[in-house]
């Protein structure tokens, strides 16, 4: 996070400067950032094309097809006997998370109940906090790049600024952030 208290600095002369030596690198074509992505649920497998002729190809495969850190804390619901929908808890890991009436419904009982449920609700409370963290870095990408570079193709062939923009509207474990309107 505070990297871009740093490169937020850079005025855009100071980035065009340094712009050539960097070619066609881009964050968007990080491997450990998407790996940190597919990790935390962000799974979209057309994400892997810019990595298919790489040695990390594999390894991204396997993060993409892995359960994401969500959907193990819903397996964890489920093995301590809340009513999670077999669907949840079988679906395909390397797809898209959509958000789950009986996953709503076990984390409310939870926030409905911290004491008695203290363990589960601190791990809710802790992946809210992830994805806040998350959030502000994507947040201080997405101005940083716009106050460095304006409107610009982003360096990955994305469409830069607007391609950060939706990004902040992804959210990685939707139940948690619904719970606290149900409350």
């Amino acid at each position: 996070m505070h990297a871009w208290d740093v490169l937020a600095t850079m005025t855009p002369s100071e980035y065009s400067a340094i712009r050539p030596y960097l070619s066609t690198s881009s964050g968007f074509q990080s491997w450990q950032y998407r790996e940190i992505e597919f990790v935390l649920g962000n799974k979209a497998p057309e994400m892997l094309k810019p990595h298919e002729q790489t040695p990390v190809h594999s390894a991204l495969q396997s993060a993409l097809d892995a359960p994401s850190l969500y959907d193990e804390a819903i397996r964890l619901l489920a093995r301590r006997g809340f009513a999670i929908d077999q669907v949840v808890t079988e679906r395909d890991a390397a797809q898209p998370y959509a958000s789950d009436p009986s996953v709503e419904q076990a984390w409310l009982k939870i926030y409905r109940a911290p004491r008695e449920y203290w363990e589960l609700y601190e791990l809710a409370e802790e992946l809210v906090d992830l994805e806040d963290a998350f959030r502000l870095w994507r947040f201080r990408h997405v101005t940083t790049v716009e106050r460095i570079i304006g409107f610009k193709t982003g360096t990955g062939g994305t469409s830069g600024v607007a391609y950060l923009r939706k990004m902040l509207d992804v959210v990685l474990f939707p139940e948690l952030w619904k719970v606290r309107t149900d409350l």
